[in-house]
């Protein structure tokens, strides 16, 4: 699994891995039954500190994507297992963000749109 992180995001890191995960689910990079590094194992591939890790795998425990198997790890459960009303949330805030994202940026709700458009293919 690579992932990478950013310290000069104002996206918090323990976010950014989680973030990364769902993506790798939600894509089928990371299905169901496969295995993730322990907290130890991707906190010292990442430089960083356990509980950060740990924070971010906690999460998605939270929110059904991985269940813990101690200290054997974490597997990936999947995202039919995620509640439609979680789905829901987290799409708004995601749009949301991109809104601001955009008028950030100055530009119109035709370019945002275009630009959403082409990531979506991309993925």
């Amino acid at each position: 699994m690579i992932l990478s992180v950013d310290s000069q995001r104002a996206l918090p890191i323990y976010e950014q891995i989680r973030e990364q995960v769902r993506r790798m689910v939600a894509v089928g990079t990371l299905s169901a039954g496969t295995q993730l590094p322990t907290i130890r194992q991707l906190a010292a591939d990442l430089g960083l500190a356990k509980g950060t890790v740990a924070k971010a795998y906690e999460l998605l425990e939270i929110e059904g994507l991985i269940a813990s198997n101690g200290r054997k790890g974490s597997v990936v459960i999947g995202l039919a297992d995620v509640a439609p009303n979680v789905r829901k949330r987290d799409l708004a805030t995601a749009a949301d963000s991109l809104v601001v994202m955009a008028h950030q940026l100055g530009a119109s709700r035709e370019e945002t749109l275009a630009a959403l458009t082409r990531a979506w293919e991309r993925v």
